[in-house]
């Protein structure tokens, strides 16, 4: 029987999530000042703070989404895997009990 075949893990490096946090942060805020600087009255200003909202949840959603798919195709990959580390060694050349 051979061993199992390790799952390959793909860890976020913390730089990349400071970087990413980061990113996300100074783009909030200079929507949020961008918004209360703008020379317009409170109803617009309410207006653009709903779209923020939307656009802020829609980014988390999309997020999610592409992780979920990452996720699905990561397992296809692995039960594929499985399926030919079967199939190999079920049809090993060097097996001396073959005929």
């Amino acid at each position: 029987m051979t061993s199992p075949t390790p799952s390959v893990q793909r860890p976020t490096t913390v730089a990349f999530f400071v970087q990413s946090a980061i990113a996300f942060g100074l783009s909030l805020t200079a929507l949020l000042v961008g918004i209360a600087k703008l020379p317009v009255g409170a109803w617009e200003r309410s207006f653009l703070g709903l779209g923020l909202v939307f656009v802020v949840s829609s980014a988390f959603t999309l997020a999610k989404c592409v992780r979920d798919r990452q996720e699905v195709d990561e397992m296809t990959s692995k039960v594929d895997r499985a399926r030919v580390d079967k199939l190999l060694t079920e049809q090993d050349p060097f097996d001396p009990n073959r005929v």
